[in-house]
């Protein structure tokens, strides 16, 4: 994603976005600067600058003629980050009575939804969690891997050579493919391929005869990786 596509996940319009960047570049700018150097009309100009200073991401300059400057791109992303994490918390504080997720088997779309759902499992896992899948997708939800690691939990890697993690037992095997299973407190599984970015899939379930099925395979996976090292040191 370039730098425009990613400050519309903060809420600003491509618009506001390229305006908010030529601030960036320039330091500061009066509307018709700032129309000029976005070929811009002035009246959408104006428009944007007061939607950037309404969303904190510029400021109003008092002078002879009116000038805006950008709010640092830190400061700028941490707030929105900071009010949304408010958001959130007084979201989870009125809706507390939502009820848990089903014993179903949930289909999840879309490769970027997939590894959320990877983040909020391993985050949410309190005693275990088992992953099989290539060192390129692992480096996806890595530092959530580190977190399960740091809060004492047991974690085990089935990935490719020569990843190491302190802490984790680590079985290397050739992982070229995009599939991924992950089974977090032996009670939630999440198998399937994402390869195909939106068109990825994945099944997640928490049905006791499917992660039992996994836990099954994955310990067979691991048997057989300690038998094929087993076998290549005695050559």
């Amino acid at each position: 994603m370039d730098a425009i596509e990613l400050l519309t996940h903060f809420n600003l319009t491509k618009q506001e976005a390229t305006i908010y960047l030529t601030l960036v570049a320039s330091g500061e700018l009066t509307g018709y600067e700032a129309a000029k150097l976005t070929c811009t009309s002035r009246s959408n100009a104006y428009t944007a600058l007061a939607g950037l200073v309404d969303k904190g991401a510029a400021r109003v300059i008092e002078g002879t003629s009116t000038k805006y400057t950008p709010v640092t791109v830190k400061e700028f992303c941490t707030n929105r980050i900071r009010r949304m994490q408010g958001y959130r918390d007084e979201l989870l504080h009125q809706v507390s009575a939502q009820k848990g997720e089903p014993d179903g088997y949930i289909t999840i779309k879309g490769s970027d939804h997939i590894i959320d759902k990877m983040k909020t499992m391993l985050d949410d896992a309190r005693r275990r969690v088992y992953l099989s899948l290539s060192e390129d997708i692992l480096r996806k939800v890595l530092p959530e891997i580190e977190g399960a690691v740091r809060r004492g939990l047991k974690v085990v890697l089935i990935t490719n050579p020569p990843f190491e993690l302190p802490g984790a037992r680590v079985y290397h095997t050739a992982k070229n493919q995009p599939a991924i299973r992950l089974i977090a407190d032996s009670g939630f599984v999440l198998t399937g391929d994402i390869a195909q970015g939106a068109g990825s899939t994945c099944l997640y379930s928490r049905k006791k005869n499917l992660v039992d099925l996994f836990k099954e395979s994955m310990k067979n996976e691991i048997e057989l990786i300690e038998l094929t090292a087993e076998k290549a040191g005695k050559m």
